[in-house]
């Protein structure tokens, strides 16, 4: 029998657990020099659970427990991946304007023995734009208008867009008997989860997961036969943890990953689009003031972030569009370090210098708090160090670290250090949400000062329309370009994700440019069941 608790409950029960855990941890540390053994131990900073896929869980068909009908395959992180058939057959095939039929599977069991055919699609999908289920990614799948079966082995995706919907196709699909009409935070299987992959849930506590193999899989079983995956939220400890052998991967802040390094722990940085920046309040005069979000573009070195607060694991971000996305990137939209022209910017504007130091215009100081998730050291530092940078240009910046509750609430009068890149395999995603003017079902961190600068929602919107080729490219060439000229947010950097792991004797598949999303899910282990001896 699986108990489950709240988080409050869970917070109270980590005492209890701490002696389980630890002797967990010394069994696993006890066959750590063995090349023969067949699982993997990973500290994860994420809590355990959540395994919906309706909630965003394994949202790109990355997860051991669910598959897409695509996923993403590279060779590297220096590349967007391609989007290649899994739980379908062949690429979207158009059968009408802005209709696609997509082949599925066959043969297909979930992990409950069920078979997997197209209600399971049209059902999963279904509930995401579905607004009682009140799903966390329904605008990630929004250019999807239509999803019905066409057999028990098609489905017909119908869009918005003319474009090929390849990249809204990644989501895990569920069983049609695991959906819920009720919000998708109170279904069954966020803590029993029921995929097509090659892992099923064995065991769930507030402290650790056991992932095991499947020998009803569809595809080659993994050699890797047991995932355990132990909730450690201190970045501290799980460097501990793997130094000491209790732990065979973690995921670390970049300027910890370098302290983990040595004969018997190995490091990787694996190239994302994910980014960091802060977020502005529309309620605020000052950052509602499109010249003073110009001026402080200005006034960050970006360089230096990337130097003193990622220890260079990362890239300069101008835009939420990387040098990765190739043509489509716009090397001339971009702002020079200027900390003088900032500040004259600023003079021309009205905020001019008061007798306090900070700058003032019709009585209202140049000044806003800005806040973080208080469990993220990252996103601390980069708050600190956005302040520090605005307080020689006479802007008052008071950082505080709060809790992702009280954020919710505070986008209107306050700046919020925020991360993004959920669905970067497609660029219309990866910029849309950012950019746009929000709607109706607009995530709280989708331009949460709904600051657009002038032409620029028509542009995105007619990219979104575009095919992939060199229209496309030059239209999103122009958005950068635009948008540099009145800026929403002040991107700081793109991340490297920083892992450390041990060597076992595994011939392991080669990290792929990772999402926003992060943690022993990605990293060396993205495609674990794919690893061979």
């Amino acid at each position: 029998m699986l108990f489950w608790f709240t988080r409050s409950s869970q917070l109270r029960l980590l005492v209890v657990f701490g002696a389980i855990v630890a002797t967990t941890l010394a069994g696993c540390a006890s066959n750590s020099g063995s090349a023969e053994r067949n699982q993997v131990v990973l500290a994860d900073g994420q809590e355990l659970g959540g395994y919906n896929p309706v909630s965003g869980y394994g949202e790109l068909g990355v997860s051991p427990i669910y598959e897409g009908l695509y996923r993403p395959q590279g060779a590297s992180d220096s590349a967007v991946p391609t989007l290649v058939p899994w739980l379908a057959t062949a690429a979207p095939d158009p059968v009408g304007p802005k209709r696609w039929r997509v082949p599925l599977r066959e043969g297909v069991t979930f992990s409950d023995g069920t078979g997997f055919d197209a209600a399971d699609v049209v059902a999963t999908y279904t509930a995401v734009k579905n607004p009682e289920v009140a799903s966390e990614i329904s605008t990630h799948v929004e250019p999807i208008t239509a999803m019905t079966a066409d057999g028990p082995h098609a489905v017909i995706v119908e869009t918005s867009m003319a474009a090929d919907p390849t990249p809204f196709l990644l989501l895990g699909i569920l069983p049609s008997e695991k959906v819920e009409a009720a919000p998708a935070a109170d279904w069954a299987v966020n803590t029993a989860p029921v995929g097509t992959g090659p892992y099923r849930l064995e065991s769930l506590r507030p402290d650790q997961a056991v992932m095991v193999a499947r020998d009803d899989y569809w595809g080659p079983p993994a050699q890797v036969r047991r995932l355990i995956y132990t909730y450690t939220p201190d970045d501290n400890v799980r460097a501990q943890r793997i130094i000491a052998g209790e732990v065979d991967g973690v995921n670390l802040p970049p300027k910890l990953i370098d302290s983990i390094g040595r004969d018997t722990v190995r490091t990787v940085a694996v190239q994302s689009a994910d980014w960091r920046g802060v977020a502005f309040p529309s309620g605020n005069p000052f950052t509602a003031d499109p010249r003073a979000r110009l001026a402080m573009n200005l006034a960050v070195d970006r360089e230096a972030v990337i130097r003193d607060v990622v220890a260079g694991h990362g890239r300069a971000a101008i835009t939420p569009i990387a040098a990765v996305y190739g043509d489509a990137f716009n090397p001339d939209a971009r702002f020079a370090f200027d900390l003088h022209g900032a500040a004259q910017m600023l003079d021309d504007a009205g905020w001019r210098i008061g007798a306090d130091g900070w700058r003032e215009k019709a009585g209202v100081q140049a000044s806003f708090d800005l806040l973080y998730n208080a469990q993220d050291t990252l996103r601390r530092d980069l708050a600190v160090a956005f302040a520090a940078a605005m307080k020689p240009l006479g802007v008052d910046v008071r950082t505080r670290g709060t809790s992702w509750d009280e954020i919710d609430t505070r986008f209107g009068d306050s700046a919020v250090l925020l991360g993004g890149g959920e669905t970067p395999y497609s660029i219309d995603s990866q910029v849309y949400d950012t950019l746009h003017t929000r709607v109706p079902d607009s995530s709280p961190y989708a331009n949460p000062g709904n600051f657009t600068a002038p032409g620029l929602d028509g542009l995105l919107e007619q990219a979104r329309e575009t095919g992939p080729g060199a229209k496309k490219d030059a239209l999103y060439r122009q958005i950068q370009a635009v948008y540099v000229a009145e800026p929403s947010y002040v991107y700081l950097a793109f991340l490297d994700h920083t892992y450390g792991y041990r060597d076992h004797g595994w011939q392991q598949v080669a990290p792929i440019l990772e999402p926003h999303s992060h943690g022993v899910s990605w990293g060396p282990w993205w495609n674990v069941a794919a690893w061979a001896r």
